[in-house]
């Protein structure tokens, strides 16, 4: 039998109390608790149904946690709502409050009673550059993006009072965008664009470490795979960084080391894939959705989330799906 220090190189540590920093695959032996421990994947990643909407919705926002999120905007009717949903991990009640620039496919960030709403669209499209902030009770319009757009995506982790605004369209034949723009609580300012203009794909992180994942340029539905990260100051293509499925219209959230996505559009359909970015590349997940759908926002992180609504054609759907991700944690090794 092959010996533990063989295959990694070092003995099991003998330690009197559990390290404070383990990392992945660390194996120890404890001589308080006379136990081996290890720090190791605790639960597996899928999906399991949650709450349906009150009625069917895609290209909204998501915003919060699994357990704690908002959902508003989206369509249909054509021209997009104002409607305001809250859940509260089992279920989503519609609230009173009402955004004041009905829209659809716009971006947003912040919590459930915390968030922000930016740019988006009305049918026939009208690239918007309303903005407006949710305070838990009312909504109140804000300074507006200096590039109005749809389509466009956002640092998920941000907050109401710092934000990120990248990428999207203006609805011309050359109209993807590379703009970036920075939310400091009062205006929006223009900062360094992206490398690769796109519109429909993935946000993940804060207003000052972001992740631009994915999307779409005309003509058509013409992929784009590469990953950019925004450092505060500018954005950088990331090495082997292309994702492994191409879609558009899908769940993103995360933070820029531990990004998410599932389901979109692939040019023909909708699609359940799900895929997991470490840091560096992105890992597809063998458990996608339970149902296929594009224009489906999502809110939360890599480790727990929500997928609502979207459309799997001919229609708009309802049903919620609750994403459970892995999870790192010390465990007790036991052999027999």
């Amino acid at each position: 039998m092959a010996l533990y220090n063989t295959i990694k190189g070092f003995n099991v540590q003998i330690v009197s109390s559990d390290p404070s920093n383990p990392i992945e695959g660390q194996i120890w032996y404890n001589t308080t608790s006379n136990l081996l421990k290890g720090y190791a994947n605790v639960v597996s990643n899928s999906f399991a149904a949650g709450g349906n909407l009150p009625a069917a919705k895609y290209a909204g926002v998501g915003t919060g946690t699994q357990t704690a999120a908002l959902f508003f905007s989206g369509g249909p009717p054509p021209q997009g709502t104002n409607t305001t949903l809250s859940y509260d991990g089992s279920a989503w009640t519609s609230l009173p409050a009402t955004m004041n620039t009905a829209r659809r496919y716009a971006a947003g960030n912040g919590t459930q009673t915390a968030s922000l709403a930016f740019g988006g669209d009305r049918d026939p499209p009208s690239a918007s550059n309303a903005s407006e902030s949710y305070n838990g009770t009312s909504w109140t319009n804000t300074p507006t993006l200096n590039t109005g757009r749809y389509g466009l995506m956002s640092a998920k982790s941000g907050t109401s009072t710092a934000a990120l605004a990248f990428a999207g369209d203006i609805d011309t034949p050359t109209g993807d965008q590379t703009a970036t723009e920075s939310w400091n609580g009062s205006s929006w300012t223009n900062v360094n664009s992206l490398n690769t203009a796109r519109r429909n794909g993935g946000g993940a992180g804060t207003q000052t470490a972001a992740l631009c994942y994915s999307g779409t340029v005309r003509p058509g539905f013409t992929p784009v795979v590469a990953t950019e990260s925004w450092n505060g100051t500018s954005w950088t293509t990331v090495p082997g960084g292309n994702v492994n499925t191409f879609v558009t219209g899908f769940a993103s959230f995360g933070t820029q080391g531990a990004a998410f996505k599932a389901g979109g559009y692939n040019g023909s359909a909708g699609v359940g894939a799900t895929e997991l970015w470490n840091g560096s590349t992105w890992t597809s997940n063998p458990t996608g959705l339970a149902t296929a759908r594009y224009n489906n926002p999502g809110a939360g992180v890599q480790t727990a989330g929500l997928v609502i609504g979207g459309i799997i054609d001919p229609g708009a759907l309802t049903n919620t799906e609750e994403w459970t991700g892995t999870a790192l944690a010390t465990r007790t090794i036991t052999v027999s």
